[in-house]
């Protein structure tokens, strides 16, 4: 991990910050963890019985590490250009269910940058199998400005 990355260098914050380390990163490349604590709210309305992590939340784990590796390319200095938001979901494949207690590797991979814009793939995996892939698309959008 380089030193100036950190979970500071997205805007998102507990409760909704679903990355809890970077493990690894590169320019075109990031993994990161996430540890699905039995104690989260969602658990409690979302299959009480047999509890099951959102599909939502797997998805904004990938996204999420993929704002932390827009974060990586664009540095520091250029960060005045705005925030990553999201603006493209493409061929979500769930593979399987995550249960309370398991920890997620998400992968981010950059696939094509344009400008602004960036198009990359995600994948969350616990242990050896695959939780979900995504494509998606984010681009940097000028701070306080509502529209990706």
């Amino acid at each position: 991990m380089t030193e100036t990355l950190s979970l500071q260098s997205i805007p998102h914050r507990p409760p909704f910050l679903y990355v809890d380390e970077i493990v690894e990163v590169s320019r075109d490349r990031i993994i990161t963890t996430k540890f699905v604590d039995p104690q989260s709210d969602f658990f409690r309305g979302h299959y009480p019985e047999e509890p099951v992590m959102p599909g939502v939340l797997l998805l904004e784990c990938c996204f999420q590490a993929g704002a932390l590796l827009i974060a990586h390319r664009i540095g520091d200095g250029e960060a005045a250009r705005g925030i990553p938001v999201l603006t493209r979901i493409r061929d979500a494949r769930f593979k399987r269910i995550v249960r309370p207690g398991e920890t997620l590797r998400v992968e981010a991979t950059l696939e094509d940058e344009l400008d602004a814009a960036y198009h990359l793939r995600g994948t969350a995996t616990v242990g050896d199998e695959v939780a979900v892939h995504v494509g998606f698309s984010c681009m940097l959008a000028p701070q306080g400005d509502s529209r990706p």
